[in-house]
């Protein structure tokens, strides 16, 4: 007997493909197969298509396609972003970079990996629904700082944090202010130059693009340096022969998105907050919110449901497709260190699940999703 499909709510760890996006990038694994950096008939058109691709990442940004870095995905962008910055500022004296403990392992990890560089790390204390304050990094702030990271959504509540001012309070002190907005291209609105960010990382597999294919914002004359030196591609940022297929994919995928995303965002909030609320009434007293109120992402729903622990709830509802956190956190055993950072007691925190939605998401499987949930925890609780 056949398994139903599951009801697919963890968005937040990868998208479906758009067949839009597949379409686009099968020519260039068949007949314009050629490598774009090539002079000859073969690499004109895959240097057209990752032009192409250039234009519509950077219209979804606001930025111009010479700002926009094509990377193998969201991690090697951060990766980029942050020891790019941070070693071509070493010899300014700059050598601190402030961040906050809610960041992406690409993130945090980067930058632990930066003290071998000389360079030391200050995490920024967020509040009790995730967000950083712009006091708290005023006060951080020093001629040493050399860059400032601090993501634009968080992945796993979907706490939005003020970045503009953020950013400004940072470029006022002479720091290259770079967010992780992988989370948040494609699923809110996003203008780099009304930001005031002069890094942005994007992931494909995040906005409906294969996995395996990313980019970064850099603002025009923003002080980096490759991590993957080579033959001078991307702007002599990222070596390596361009992943035509998949930028042609993202570039597609990008193109969609700007479109699609003023109309996908209220919908979302709407079926988010259904399912907040359908939870909330099927479990009286239960249910408590992880993650701010408002600011965050419209298809991002956190919550802690007493009497459970969220890795044995969902694996006792193979009917849903869903997390407890982050995807690169999933099978560890301890809480979220992302609830525990916001403050969150222990017991709560491992009763957290993360029930993230898109754009294929209906309000039946919304309903149906807490009519299954809300059964199975009424049995143990």
């Amino acid at each position: 007997m056949t398994m139903p499909v599951p009801i697919y709510l963890d968005h937040n760890a990868t998208t479906p493909v758009d067949p839009r996006a597949a379409e686009a990038a099968l020519p260039y694994l068949t007949t314009h197969f050629g490598n774009p950096a090539s002079a000859h008939a073969y690499g004109e058109t895959p240097r057209r298509a990752v032009a192409r691709a250039r234009d519509q990442v950077a219209a979804l940004l606001g930025a111009a396609p010479g700002e926009i870095v094509f990377t193998g995905g969201g991690s090697e962008s951060d990766t980029l972003a942050i020891r790019g910055a941070a070693l071509a500022l070493r010899g300014s004296g700059r050598t601190e970079i402030v961040t906050q403990p809610t960041e992406h392992p690409a993130v945090l990890e980067a930058c632990r990996a930066l003290a071998a560089d000389g360079f030391t790390t200050a995490l920024l204390p967020v509040d009790a629904a995730g967000r950083v304050a712009v006091a708290d990094l005023q006060a951080a702030l020093s001629r040493r700082t050399a860059l400032v990271t601090i993501a634009h959504a968080n992945g796993e509540t979907g706490t939005l944090q003020p970045i503009r001012a953020l950013a400004a309070a940072a470029r006022r002190a002479g720091a290259v202010f770079h967010t992780d907005a992988a989370q948040s291209v494609a699923k809110v609105p996003i203008d780099v130059t009304d930001l005031g960010v002069d890094l942005l990382t994007l992931a494909g597999h995040k906005m409906y693009a294969p996995k395996g294919v990313g980019a970064l914002y850099v603002r025009s004359g923003t002080p980096m340096l490759p991590v993957v030196p080579g033959g001078g591609q991307e702007g002599g940022l990222r070596a390596g022969t361009e992943n035509v297929p998949w930028i042609a994919a993202l570039g597609v995928a990008a193109e969609i998105a700007a479109k699609a995303v003023l109309d996908d965002g209220p919908r979302l909030a709407r079926l988010r907050d259904l399912l907040h609320d359908e939870l909330a009434a099927l479990l009286p007293g239960r249910v408590h919110l992880n993650g701010h109120p408002g600011e965050r992402l419209p298809g991002t729903l956190n919550v802690s449901i007493d009497g459970t622990d969220g890795r044995a709830l969902l694996a006792t509802v193979p009917e849903i497709a869903a997390s407890t956190g982050s995807a690169c956190h999933e099978g560890a055993t301890a809480p979220s260190p992302v609830l525990i950072a916001m403050g969150v007691p222990h017991v709560r925190a491992a009763s957290a699940i993360r029930l993230s939605l898109g754009r294929g998401t209906t309000e039946d499987d919304i309903r149906e999703a807490a009519r299954l949930l809300a059964a199975r925890c009424g049995r143990s609780g």
